[in-house]
C-alpha cells in the first residue's frame, strides 16, 4: 500500500494545485470548466467580473446585462483568443478597446445596441477570424475604415442590423472573407447601393443565403424584392451618379481655380500697374533732364 501512495503523491499534489489554483482564481457565479476558459454566461451581469486569470483564453460573457467595455479592459489578457459577449447591453465601443487584442480569433458583440463602428475599430485584432456584429437593430453605420487590417477574417455577420447602405470600401478591405451575412437589413436600392449591388453579384458566393436572401426598397415606393429579382440595369441611372464626396470635390476644385484666378488677375494687374509707374518715372527723369 504505501509503495502506492508513495507513486500516486505526485499527481495528487499535482491535481491538488490545479484545483485550488482553479478555485483561487475562478471569479464568482462563474465557471472555469478548465484552466483557460472563464465561463460567466448567462449570470445577469451589469459589469464585467473581477478576478478573471490573466492567462484566460476563453471568455464566456453572453446572456448578461453588461452595457460597456473599459477601453483598458483587455490590457492584461494578451493571450485571449475566444470572446463572447452576445446578448448584452453594449451601445459602443470605445476607442482603443481592441487595441491590445493582437490574439483575438473570434469576436461575438451579436444581439447588443451597438449603433456605429467606427474606424479603425478593429485594427490591431489582426488575427481574427469570426466576427460576429449581426442583430443590433439600432447599428446604421459602418465606417469605411471599420474593418482595416483585418486580413485574416474570414467570417463576418451583419444581419439584421439597421443598415440602409453600406461603403462597398468596407468590405473591399477584406481579402480572405469567406462568409458574409447581410440579410434582414433595411437596404434601400438608391444609387448609393449601386456599388455594392454590383460586389455582391460578383461575390455572390460568400453569402449563405444567396442574392435571393438580401431585400432591399425600391424608391420611390418601398416595394422590398429579393436581389437575385434585379441587375446591374436596374441601376442604369446612377452610373452617371456622382455622390456628396464627388460633389465636394467638384466644389472644393471649382473654388480653387476661382481662387487661384483672381490670385493671379491681381499679381497681373499689380505688375502693369507697377510697370506703368516706372515708364511714368522714366519719361519724368528725361524731361528734367532737357529742361
Amino acid at each position: 500500500m504505501l509503495p502506492c501512495i508513495i507513486w500516486l503523491q505526485p499527481f495528487l499534489a499535482l491535481l491538488s494545485s490545479t484545483l485550488l489554483t482553479r478555485g483561487l482564481n475562478c471569479p464568482s457565479s462563474c465557471l472555469c470548466p478548465d484552466h483557460h476558459t472563464v465561463d460567466c454566461t448567462n449570470q445577469g451581469l451589469t459589469h464585467l467580473p473581477d478576478l478573471i486569470p490573466l492567462d484566460v483564453r476563453r471568455l464566456l460573457l453572453s446572456n448578461n446585462w453588461i452595457p460597456r467595455i473599459p477601453s483598458d479592459f483587455l490590457v492584461l489578457y494578451s493571450d485571449l483568443v475566444y470572446l463572447d459577449l452576445r446578448n448584452n447591453s453594449l451601445s459602443q465601443l470605445e476607442p482603443g478597446t481592441l487595441s491590445t487584442a493582437s490574439k483575438l480569433v473570434f469576436l461575438d458583440l451579436g444581439s447588443n445596441n451597438l449603433t456605429e463602428i467606427p474606424s479603425g475599430t478593429f485594427r490591431e485584432s489582426r488575427s481574427l477570424i469570426k466576427l460576429r456584429l449581426g442583430k443590433n437593430p439600432f447599428l446604421s453605420m459602418v465606417e469605411e475604415d471599420a474593418f482595416r487590417g483585418l486580413n485574416s477574417l474570414r467570417e463576418l455577420e451583419l444581419e439584421e442590423n439597421g443598415l440602409a447602405s453600406l461603403d462597398v470600401a468596407v468590405l473591399e478591405t477584406l481579402p480572405s472573407l469567406q462568409k458574409l451575412r447581410l440579410e434582414g437589413n433595411p437596404w434601400i436600392c438608391s444609387c448609393y447601393f449601386a456599388k455594392l449591388f454590383v460586389w455582391l453579384t460578383e461575390n455572390r458566393r460568400k453569402l449563405p443565403t444567396g442574392m435571393e436572401g438580401i431585400e432591399c426598397s425600391l424608391p420611390p415606393e418601398g416595394r422590398r424584392v429579393p436581389l437575385n429579382l434585379l441587375s446591374e440595369d436596374s441601376f442604369r441611372e446612377c452610373w452617371g451618379y456622382l455622390s456628396l464626396t464627388d460633389y465636394l470635390i467638384v466644389i472644393f476644385s471649382g473654388i480653387s481655380v476661382s481662387v487661384v484666378a483672381i490670385m493671379a488677375s491681381f499679381f497681373l494687374a499689380s505688375t502693369v500697374h507697377c510697370f506703368h509707374r516706372l515708364r511714368k518715372g522714366g519719361k519724368g527723369d528725361e524731361e528734367d533732364g532737357n529742361d
